[in-house]
């Protein structure tokens, strides 16, 4: 019987994720807001009722896909803030890292990019609960840093979200990148540096 249960379960989360698959695959050419359940069922084939034991409506799916884009990304955030040897070699990991994470999951980063001010609110809603965790840990481990002593904490959080609209608007520039001519890339890797480097400079004339 647990055997058979263990079947089920199994083809149940495989369903599942063909349904988010299927949804980020149609969510290349168009907004949340004009996905429709039958696209999504249709194109994995299943019935229209079956959407239900797994979602319970598209905006249901939408949040699922926010946890699957940006749930994974806690501790590559975090990484991009620990303490390094210099701010240039901290500011060179962060972009390395955004850059690795675009090439590897594009359509997770178009679909966020997309969607974070779209016309679905319970999705825009979970895109800014993620964003606000980002910067509440990235916050916790600026203070770790000697650089932050005499910080303040809500000045701390006001620097993590700096960081973190930054790493948002780098992964966007680079996802566009990819589309664009040679060069765009090394371009985008430029601006990103100096645009962090001034936040890094702000940051240690913050207290004078």
């Amino acid at each position: 019987m647990s055997h058979t249960l263990g079947i089920r379960q199994a083809q149940k989360q495989k369903t599942r994720q063909a349904l988010l698959d299927a949804a980020l695959a149609l969510l290349e050419e168009q907004s949340l807001s004009s996905l429709g359940l039958r696209e999504v069922t249709r194109a994995v084939g299943v019935a229209p009722t079956a959407f239900y034991r797994h979602f319970r409506s598209i905006p249901d799916l939408g949040v699922a896909l926010v946890e699957e884009a940006l749930g994974s990304l806690h501790p590559m955030i975090r990484t991009t803030v620990t303490s390094a040897d210099n701010s240039e070699e901290r500011i060179a990991r962060a972009i390395e890292l955004i850059a690795g994470h675009v090439d590897a999951y594009p359509s997770h980063v178009r679909f966020i990019a997309r969607e974070r001010h779209g016309g679905v609110q319970p999705v825009r809603d979970a895109i800014r609960d993620q964003l606000a965790r980002f910067a509440e840990e990235v916050r916790d481990e600026l203070a770790k840093d000697p650089q932050s002593a005499g910080w303040s904490d809500d000045d701390l959080l006001m620097l993590a979200h700096l960081y973190v609209d930054q790493m948002l608007i780098t992964a966007s520039l680079f996802l566009e990148a990819m589309e664009g001519a040679d060069g765009e890339r090394e371009w985008v890797a430029q601006v990103a540096t100096r645009q962090m480097r001034l936040i890094s400079i702000g940051r240690h004339h913050w207290l004078d």
